[in-house]
């Protein structure tokens, strides 16, 4: 038995001996290259290319530290090719140089030199993916976002599919020994990953087998996040593919590569019996970043905690809106933000009921970040203190959404929910959010707003609390109701 002291010598003389191979191995192979191009490449995405989605609302990709890394597994469409292919560039290393059978003769065991090519180019390719989430993590600290750890797997099993990637081109690569190998790759990916990524809003493919891709769809909301089936499904699958292609770079015989087949086929089994069979099953609610945050009768998600401070306290806008109301029947008697249910499911052209008790806070679609106190009490009292019932459509509608939404009917319930805000004011402005509605829903405010103003002032309060109540019930169009009281 060798001393204590000798074998620690051993130890440290091994690991230093591998730390040196590392190096070597950084420097010979693609990984550097490689990690540095995919670093430069989806920092200019996101950074110099202002009209992607990433840029746009609170999901913007250095908005939340959820939403940065969602946004950077939705690019894995364009990072997981170059991943393949650099893989399989380092893969025909050996037979470029025509030392294939002149290593098998070496008395280093085929594995130990596999590993530590393989490892250093995974090594590369997961820290440069790492630095990306870094890249954008840095701006959410600026931005203040909710801070947390729940990010991390969807972070690991895009780093994970990076790596898998490059096994599976370098194993690829090393039993299919030809230059057309690299490209192939590439392109095929390319187009899988691609037609597999627009088959999420097309229902091309069933979920379980479009969830293969790790590339994942753009972020849905920030009150949103990956399904732990989802991530426990893709680093199965993940595993399996980087098993089969290390398996395939060291397998020397015909029997060894089917073998190495196994841990790809397990991986596929297991991982699509982890996999949610519905496309709505893949996002789930966050339950802690939409937990309730309250001073007073005001509450925000915690995900939206630093905007508290503007909505609440005595003479906040919050409390205001919530005296003003009181004059009506039935008031409300918080003010809460609101979360979404999920799925959406199809969208629908109208909001089911709201409930009386309290009156609705949407940051995103009222524009309340950064808003003024006047203008943030505005959106508070706009429709007496009611969301809108025409639903908004989406940044990238379907053409079915677009057929069956009805702009005539939102900017009639826009004009309406602004006179109803002004009656509470005394003076009559735009809503915050309103977008390109404005003009239009202005021209008809106008009017109503001259018309209500020279009723009695008890009429007035019944034509708005008529208003309330349509609004709260989502029934019948409001500028009519606001024109004919009850009878509307």
């Amino acid at each position: 038995m060798k001393p204590h002291h000798e074998t620690d010598r051993t130890r440290n003389t091994d690991a230093r001996r591998g730390g040196r191979i590392l190096r070597i191995e950084l420097r010979r192979s693609t990984g550097l290259w490689t990690g540095l191009l995919l670093l430069l490449g989806s920092v200019a995405l996101f950074q110099l290319f202002g009209g992607g989605p990433w840029t746009e609302g609170a999901e913007a990709w250095t908005g939340q530290w959820t939403s940065a890394a969602w946004w950077e597994r939705y690019l894995m469409v364009f990072l997981w090719p170059p991943a393949l292919a650099a893989g399989a560039v380092q893969g025909l290393r050996d037979h470029r140089s025509r030392m294939t059978e002149l290593l098998a003769t070496t008395p280093r065991p085929v594995w130990q030199r596999a590993a530590s090519t393989a490892g250093a180019l995974g090594l590369a390719l997961a820290v440069a993916y790492l630095l990306i989430f870094l890249y954008g993590g840095v701006q959410v600290i600026g931005n203040d976002g909710y801070a947390h750890l729940r990010w991390l797997p969807i972070v690991l099993v895009g780093a994970l599919a990076l790596v898998a990637g490059a096994w599976l081109g370098m194993g690829i690569a090393r039993t299919v020994p030809s230059a057309f190998i690299p490209p192939t790759l590439a392109i095929v990916t390319l187009m899988s990953v691609v037609l597999v990524h627009d088959a999420v809003t097309k229902d091309l493919f069933p979920n379980r087998i479009v969830l293969l891709s790790p590339s994942l769809a753009e972020v849905h909301s920030t009150f949103l996040t990956v399904a732990w089936r989802v991530n426990a499904g893709q680093a199965v699958w993940l595993l399996g593919l980087a098993g089969t292609g290390f398996l395939l770079l060291v397998a020397g015989r015909a029997r060894a590569r089917l073998l190495a087949l196994v841990p790809l086929v397990v991986g596929a089994v297991v991982g699509v019996a982890l996999l949610p069979a519905s496309h709505d099953s893949n996002y789930v609610i966050d339950e802690a970043a939409t937990a309730p945050v309250c001073e007073g009768r005001v509450c925000v998600t915690r995900v939206h905690e630093k905007e508290l401070a503007a909505l609440a306290g005595p003479e906040g806008p919050g409390e205001e809106a919530l005296r003003l109301l009181a004059g009506l029947p039935d008031p409300p008697s918080e003010v809460r933000e609101t979360v979404p249910a999920w799925p959406l499911g199809a969208w629908r052209p109208q909001a089911p009921p709201q409930p009386a008790g309290s009156v609705p806070v949407d940051f995103e679609a009222q524009a309340l970040s950064g808003a003024t106190r006047d203008e943030t009490l505005r959106a508070l009292l706009a429709g007496a203190g009611t969301g809108p019932c025409v639903v908004p459509l989406r940044t990238y509608p379907t053409d079915e959404e677009e057929r069956r939404y009805d702009e005539t009917k939102a900017v009639r319930e826009l004009a309406a929910r602004t006179v109803a805000a002004a009656w509470f004011t005394g003076d009559l402005k735009p809503l915050p959010g309103a977008g390109g509605q404005r003009s239009a829903a202005d021209a008809l405010a106008g009017p109503a707003w001259t018309a209500l103003r020279a009723l009695p002032e008890d009429e007035q309060r019944e034509r708005v609390a008529a208003l309330r109540k349509a609004s709260l019930a989502c029934e019948g169009d409001l500028l009519t109701v606001l024109r004919d009281g009850a009878r509307g």
